[in-house]
């Protein structure tokens, strides 16, 4: 059987813990900040569980838990 290939995009977007939970960080980060309340932008900073309704499809791009 050959090697699934890993999607180099959601590798670079998404963790995987070692309890098995994928991790994302959310978008918007990275400019047009300075009209947000401090409050938000905070919550750029941590990382985020991915919805229930999206951990399969990115299962499947990650295969080997990268």
């Amino acid at each position: 059987m050959p090697k699934i290939k890993t999607h180099k995009g959601a590798q670079s977007r998404f963790h995987i813990t070692g309890s098995g939970k994928i991790m994302h960080v959310k978008g918007g980060k990275s400019h047009l900040r300075r009209r947000k309340r401090k409050q938000a932008k905070r919550l750029y900073d941590e990382t985020i569980p991915v919805s229930p309704s999206d951990r399969a499809r990115i299962k499947r791009l990650l295969p080997y838990g990268v």
